[in-house]
């Protein structure tokens, strides 16, 4: 495998080679679990499950980590409007996290750890740039010394001194810098907070990422990966407070994720232009909303609107009539010793898109290039199920298998739930056809019509044979 990413530390697209062959350390910023997540939170959680899911297809084996941020000021503050409990606030958000989550057919990561479990390992890391100079103490706070970091800004490619001089002090702030970030926040009345050498207090946000990083993956980890609008202030400040700490490379691939516009503004929360997951769900299918979020290069803006999910829903459902084709088609496959129907033509459009899948996905996932490509071979599939002289069988079997390996990496297809609502249907009408059976057999005619003509309105036609009632659907 030749994948290519764009590394934003770089500025270019690279060959990713993992630091450990055959294993991939990977770090995804996850949600701040107060409140439900949006569409636009969702796109870098589907666009990296499906990256995790390319590189295992691949062989790799991928340990995953996501965080939750289960304490900040966004935390403290919900919780208080609600009048509960920070941790009671994060247990009810990580619960819908997982539903909605799981209701996008993303994949559970490797671990999931929340900030308020790591406080030790918090600790010892602010403690490590204490020590080396690269944060002091202001008061009971602690800040990061970005002076002393000499490449801070070297992944948003911002000039230090340009973001000095346009940085601003908070009121009660006692920073040597106005770029200077806390690491360890002292107490005020009614916050949660932890023991640490700098008395009663809890963590700053970066420093969270950075000490959850190295405990689950490693001092240096392969890749990292997040939205766009996370690039800088927090990426910037992972790197240097990870570097200064350990004097080695952080990430060695930054992936960002373009922004989810609506009305040509990023969504947000903040905006309150912004879609809940669950809400989105209840109109539009799991495989709808992947297919929308895959359909644009991870990295350029994507135009949420009812049109553009209404756009989704349509080429889902084209997607599902070919695989519910080629599928019925192997199901009524005749004897495997009869002689076999060879279609040259399938057989070329198989191993084209087979050649095209890995070629856009390897290409700094590219993964609108190769849809197009599964969209290429149900056609050719189904043009080929529907002309005389035969089924080649075997490149039909091959079709199949292939979109079952695109499908369990993407999940735009949704082949188990297809399989277990025509697992349903066939129960209904293969019940529907011994019925009708019973019927002829006590020459209940009325009632064995009524059956033949309810199921050739559904699209079901019926063939009496010496072997037994056969039954086939009705082209469109």
């Amino acid at each position: 495998m030749n994948l290519q990413l764009y590394n934003d530390l770089s500025g270019r697209k690279e060959t990713f080679e993992p630091l450990v062959p055959g294993e991939v350390s990977f770090y995804v910023c996850g949600p701040t679990v107060y409140d439900y997540f949006h569409i636009g939170n969702a796109r870098p959680f589907v666009v990296f499950d499906v990256l995790r899911r390319y590189m295992e297809s691949k062989g790799l084996r991928v340990k995953y980590i996501q965080n939750f941020t289960d304490i900040d000021d966004k935390m403290i503050q919900r919780a208080h409007e609600l009048g509960v409990s920070a941790r009671e606030l994060a247990c009810r958000y990580i619960d819908a996290y997982y539903e909605d989550a799981d209701g996008l057919g993303i994949r559970r990561a490797t671990e999931n750890p929340c900030a308020t479990a790591e406080i030790p390992a918090i600790i010892d890391l602010i403690e490590r740039l204490v020590f080396k100079g690269h944060a002091y103490e202001a008061g009971k706070d602690v800040y990061f010394d970005v002076a002393s970091f000499p490449a801070y800004g070297k992944l948003s490619g911002q000039n230090l001194d340009d973001l000095q001089a346009g940085a601003r002090v908070e009121v009660g702030e006692c920073k040597r810098n106005p770029l200077d970030f806390a690491l360890w926040k002292a107490q005020k009345p009614g916050e949660p907070a932890w023991e640490s050498p700098w008395g009663m207090g809890r963590p700053g946000w970066h420093i969270e990422c950075s000490a959850m990083a190295h405990h689950h993956l490693g001092e240096t980890i392969d890749i990292h990966g997040g939205g766009a609008d996370l690039m800088f202030p927090h990426h910037e400040n992972e790197i240097a407070q990870s570097e200064a700490a350990n004097g080695k490379p952080f990430a060695r691939f930054w992936i960002h994720n373009g922004y989810l516009m609506i009305d040509r503004e990023k969504m947000s929360k903040s905006l309150g232009n912004f879609f809940t997951v669950r809400d989105v769900r209840a109109k539009y299918s799991t495989a709808a909303i992947r297919l929308f979020i895959l359909s644009a290069h991870y990295r350029s803006p994507l135009s949420f609107s009812e049109e553009t999910l209404i756009q989704a829903t349509g080429a889902s459902e084209r997607l599902r009539n070919g695989w519910v084709e080629i599928s019925f088609a192997l199901s009524r496959r005749p004897c495997d010793r009869l002689p076999c129907h060879t279609d040259e033509n399938l057989r070329r459009a198989i191993a084209d898109a087979k050649s095209l899948f890995d070629t856009c996905m390897c290409d700094d996932f590219n993964t609108a290039g190769a849809i197009g490509a599964v969209f290429d071979l149900i056609r050719s599939a189904n043009t080929s199920l529907g002309q005389p002289g035969g089924i080649d069988y075997e490149a039909v079997s091959e079709a199949a298998a292939f979109l079952r390996t695109v499908d369990d990496v993407m999940g735009v297809l949704r082949i188990d739930e297809i399989e277990e609502e025509n697992d349903a249907k066939t129960r209904e009408i293969d019940a529907l056809i011994a019925e009708r059976d019973e019927a002829r057999r006590s020459k209940n005619f009325t009632r064995s019509d009524e059956i033949r003509d309810d199921l050739q309105r559904r699209g079901i036609l019926l063939e009496d044979t010496p072997m037994g009632t056969r039954w086939k659907r009705l082209d469109n």
